[in-house]
């Protein structure tokens, strides 16, 4: 009869071992009690980087990568990106369920009320070298936040929490907005709270002389449904960083530092970068199948194709070129468009593509979105943490919330020397 357990037998000893398996998952503590002797540590699980491993119980996201399947608690991304707002999604993210018409209000109050960031904390940004990457600025100022809030130790108090969520979702675009101002000798624009999430944000980065930035719909709405689909995914470096760090229970500023860090790396929030940079090296549609047969050859990679959770066309990827084509109906043809398009359609006709799995991800699009709008490609990684945001702070409450959850702590294999005796430096040979 079928049991719900894992029998293991150790060809070292002959024993046998019954392992609980409950969400098609054995526990890793569970392999402890397989010994050679009473001496022996037990058996561990080694896995670098987690990619089989799951490090928590989550309700937020659900990912299935060989279907394309995406879903904030449990609503596609498709839908989300088609008809919610970001503020809403955020919401979702952070609560649990979708608002109702007065929570969503009271939520969007909330937000506006804290866009504001301390002079002081300008100051900070001012103490930056003028040509400081944005991101880098990012990470110092979101983690001294930390030190104008103490309030934000009380991890434990809801209400405690429910205002540092605010505060953090509403100050991350203005200190993302400050940060490039920064980068670029330009004086900062301050919030306007009349516009929208994403259109204060354009209004922060773009404004100029004019008494009011009036930001174009288009773009306004593209930058949001951008944010929609970068809000959260699973237990990535940045999630897992955010995790990881708020397991010693630090206050959610220093948290989010460490995931906006670990976003920083090319592998992450750099990703789309990366993607411009091989689309500018290829140059005309005329040269993708050249492109193609190097990467097939094994020469050079193909940025933003494969994914090492989607084995399917990213979900993500299919709502940004329609974004696409949309924005650039407002800043003009992009020459990049065409070679992607063209790289796409070869690639996705090849039995080599086809048969490694490689389709196009989220940053294969999203990096030509922000580059036609205006974006220097030192703020794509920037542009990532804001909507990231939210997604952080519902895995930090709903890790604070878990019982069986503690400091983060892996195991290693040690493969270092055995005892040694020191050797005083007089002694030792040359």
């Amino acid at each position: 009869m079928p049991r719900d357990s894992l029998t293991i037998t150790d060809n070292r000893t002959g024993r046998t071992y019954e392992i609980p398996v409950e969400h098609n998952t054995i526990r890793a503590f569970d392999l402890r009690q397989i010994k050679t002797d009473p001496e022996d540590f037990g058996l561990m699980a080694y896995d670098p980087a987690y990619t089989n491993t799951a490090s928590c119980k989550s309700r937020i996201t659900y990912i299935d990568g060989d279907r394309g399947i995406l879903r904030y608690r449990g609503y596609p991304i498709e839908q989300l990106a088609e008809q919610s707002t970001y503020l809403e999604t955020a919401y979702l993210l952070v609560k649990g369920e979708l608002p109702k018409p007065s929570h969503l209000k009271a939520f969007d109050q909330n937000i506006r009320l804290h866009t504001i960031i301390h002079e002081n904390i300008k100051k900070f940004i001012d103490g930056f070298h003028y040509d400081a990457h944005p991101m880098g600025i990012l990470v110092g100022t979101v983690g001294a936040l930390s030190t104008f809030y103490t309030d934000a130790k009380r991890i434990f108090d809801a209400e405690s929490r429910r205002i540092q969520t605010h505060r953090l979702i509403a100050k991350m675009p203005t200190l993302a907005a400050f940060a490039y101002r920064h980068s670029i000798g330009m004086p900062y624009a301050y919030p306007d709270n009349d516009l929208s999430y994403t259109g204060n944000f354009l209004n922060m980065l773009f404004k100029m002389t004019e008494l009011r930035y009036r930001p174009n719909p288009a773009l306004e709405r593209a930058i949001d449904v951008l944010f929609i689909i970068h809000a959260d995914h699973e237990q990535n470096c940045s999630t897992s960083a955010m995790r990881g760090v708020g397991s010693s229970q630090v206050d959610p500023y220093s948290a989010i530092a460490a995931a906006t860090a670990a976003l920083y790396g090319p592998l992450h929030g750099g990703a789309n970068e990366a993607v411009i940079r091989m689309l500018m090296e290829i140059g005309s549609k005329e040269r993708v199948p050249e492109y193609v047969k190097r990467v097939k050859a094994g020469e050079i990679r193909l940025m933003g194709f494969g994914h090492r959770i989607y084995k399917n066309y990213d979900p993500r990827a299919k709502i940004c070129r329609r974004i696409a084509g949309e924005v650039f109906e407002v800043t003009g043809p992009n020459p990049l468009l065409d070679i992607a398009i063209e790289l796409e359609r070869i690639a996705l006709a090849d039995d080599y593509f086809i048969t490694h799995k490689l389709y196009p991800n989220v940053d294969f699009y999203s990096g030509i979105i922000y580059q036609a709008m205006g974006f220097p490609m030192d703020m794509f990684p920037v542009l990532f943490a804001i909507p990231r945001t939210s997604g952080w702070l519902a895995q930090w409450i709903e890790m604070l919330q878990d019982e069986e959850q503690k400091i983060a702590r892996p195991r290693q294999i040690y493969l270092g020397p055995e005892k040694r005796d020191y050797v005083p430096v007089s002694e030792r040979p040359e």
